[in-house]
């Protein structure tokens, strides 16, 4: 079987760790007001990746504070995928130029594919990933604050045309509320557009890591399930290395 990755996520908002339950920004908890020592304690778990969104990027805010927990973090050394508010390509390069090993590109995907293009060209598929977010069907952008004409396959087929080869799926319906992830359309996504697709969204218990690890899918992100110590990141790192084996 291929290799198998938890990705456990941290979302900034302000320079804190935070979940926003199915992407509303009224609708958010606050877990840390350190990213760095949150961000120690997965790698203190086992973690070799992390999943960090720039939430404030995502919905056209400042993100001063933000970058700064970046920069700390990635001193720890780990892999991080990194994604929210890359719309133009001086932003995906000062982000990969700092460390970060692969950025997740959502608005920009629709918006303005060209920029998918060269940024293609210039860091090629192990650095440059999609994120397709969907609710009722449809691709989400602007923070999910936006709905768009393009269902997942569809926009999953543009960007495997274009070169994407990586993709984050996120269930925004399930997305901080822990009701389990969305396997069949994840699967889908999978089979109909070739590309390698991460889950995300809604993963609440160790039955969720063990279901997508045994579908064959690249990895996993997960959120408030570890933040609400539903389990620890140590036990889903255990059952996936069973798996795996």
């Amino acid at each position: 079987m291929a290799e198998f990755t938890i990705y456990p996520a941290i979302d900034l908002r302000g320079g804190k760790v935070v979940r926003l339950a199915q992407g509303d920004p009224n609708r958010q908890t606050v877990y840390s007001d350190d990213p760095l020592e949150i961000a120690q304690r997965w790698q203190n778990e086992g973690a070799i990746w992390l999943h960090v969104i720039n939430l404030d990027g995502a919905f056209g805010e400042a993100t001063a504070a933000n970058e700064l927990a970046l920069s700390q973090i990635l001193k720890l050394g780990l892999k991080v995928q990194f994604g929210g508010g890359l719309r133009d390509f001086q932003g995906i390069k000062r982000v990969l130029d700092t460390g970060v090993t692969r950025v997740v590109i959502g608005t920009a995907a629709i918006e303005n594919p060209l920029l998918i293009d060269v940024a293609m060209r210039k860091y090629g598929e192990d650095r440059v990933a999609v994120g397709i977010d969907v609710r009722s069907g449809k691709a989400f952008i602007r923070g999910w604050e936006q709905g768009s004409k393009l269902d997942a396959i569809d926009l999953g087929k543009k960007m495997f045309a274009q070169g994407i080869r990586w993709c984050v799926f996120t269930d925004i319906e399930r997305d901080g509320i822990s009701t389990g992830i969305n396997l069949p359309a994840t699967l889908q996504l999978t089979r109909e557009t070739r590309l390698q697709v991460i889950a995300s969204g809604g993963v609440a218990s160790l039955r969720d890591v063990d279901n997508v690890a045994k579908a064959g899918l690249p990895g996993v992100i997960i959120g408030r399930a570890l933040y609400e110590d539903m389990f620890t990141l140590k036990q889903a790192l255990e059952r996936a290395r069973k798996i795996h084996t």
